[in-house]
This record gives C-alpha cells, structure tokens and sequence, in this order.
C-alpha cells in the first residue's frame, strides 16, 4: 500500500461515547434492521483495489467479493478503528486499516479502482473536499459506491432534519448532519451519477432524521472537462 504523508492529526474525530453505542447499535441494526443486506448490495461487484471511507467497526469487510485484491480502510476515531482491526484480521480479502480522515486522504492520486462511503458523508467536516479526495484517489473510470444518510423527500420530516442539525443530533450521534444532499454533493463533486435507489430504515413503523437514506453508484469520468 502507497501512502501519502498529509498533514493531520493521527485521531483527527474523537468521539469515545458514541463509538462505544455505534458499535453495538450497527451490529444490532445489521441483524435486526436489514442493514447486512444493503452492505451486500452495496459492495456485489467491486473488484480490484479498494478504499473506504470511515470504515467504522469494520461490518463491510466481511462481504467484500474476492474479486477485490486489498482494502485500505480509514477510520479516524480511534475506538472503532480498534474493532475495524479485529474484523479485518477476520475478513477473507486483504484488508487494512489506517488512520486518518476523509478530508485529506494518506494515499497517492489514482491508486484505487473503487471507493466505498457507507453512512459516513453525513458525519465529514468538510463534504465537498472528502468528495474531492475521493475523486483525486480513483482512477479514471473508478466507482464511488455510496450508501448514506440523505435529506428526506417529504417537506415535514426535512423540516425536522434541518432542525435536528441545528441543535443536538450532531453532539449524539458523532457529528452526524441528516439533512444533507449526498446525490447532489457527489454530482457537484465531478462524478457521474449512475443506477440508485431511495431507502427508508427502518422500513416500516416510526421515522427518524436518519430514515432516508440512498444507495448506488458514481464514476469518476474517462476523461476530464
């Protein structure tokens, strides 16, 4: 693996408290909530090398295809990057585990055939710079597969997003912001939009700020503008 020296700090997200409740609570929701199926979808196809973003605790490695050759996981706080290590010891594709945040990727230009940002855009300081380092560290014609939080369809519960954003929700739930426009920041970002599909989780039964979610995949382009 290539890595870049960046300039930042090695835990550039500290959140211990909320670390500890998301590891319990994502293994739960991919048992319970059908999260485990979209992790699926989200991955089927992938090949080569790929890079993800805020890898969490580490649940994708697991259902990576064997068609991918290695796997450079960043995760900048420093409790899930601990348990990330463990399921990558785990996985049955080389994966490895790195720190350091979206914003200033530690790897060379083009380096990757895909990118994978599962239900972390919604917590990154700075969107459209992550989306630029994303960008900068695929090669031409390499995938974005993206499963994130997204601003919701309906006027009332985007109302209680926004709201939500303003006041506790980020402090809770690790910097997480429900009411922003992934398919929009990706576009505006440079990537082709391909095939994608909006989910509600849970599916049925009570929503909250982070129900609306979106799930597909962008392509960097052949060639530039």
């Amino acid at each position: 693996m290539q890595l870049r020296n960046r300039k930042l700090p090695r835990d550039a997200v500290h959140h211990p408290v909320f670390a500890r409740f998301y590891a319990r609570m994502s293994v739960t929701a991919d048992l319970r909530g059908g999260i485990a199926a979209y992790r699926e979808e989200l991955l089927s196809g992938l090949s080569g090398r790929v890079i993800e973003i805020g890898a969490g605790n580490g649940l994708n490695f697991a259902r990576y295809p064997g068609a991918v050759s290695e796997v450079v996981a960043l995760e900048p706080e420093r409790s899930l990057r601990q348990l990330a290590v463990r399921s990558a010891l785990r996985a049955e594709v080389p994966v490895d585990v790195v720190p350091g945040a979206a914003e200033a990727l530690p790897v060379k230009s083009e380096a990757f055939d895909g990118a994978v940002a599962s239900l972390v855009l919604c917590t990154v300081r700075d969107l459209p710079r992550a989306l630029a380092e994303i960008r900068r560290v695929l090669r031409p014609g390499g995938q974005l597969r993206f499963f994130e939080h997204g601003l919701a369809p309906g006027r009332a519960l985007a109302a209680a997003q926004r709201v939500a954003d303003r006041t506790l929700w980020p402090l809770v739930f690790g910097g997480c912001h429900t009411a922003r426009d992934p398919l929009a920041a990706i576009a505006a970002a440079g990537f082709e939009v391909g095939t994608y599909r909006r989910l509600r989780i849970p599916e049925r039964g009570l929503q909250v700020p982070s129900s609306p979610c979106v799930l597909g995949v962008a392509r960097k382009p052949f060639t530039e503008d």
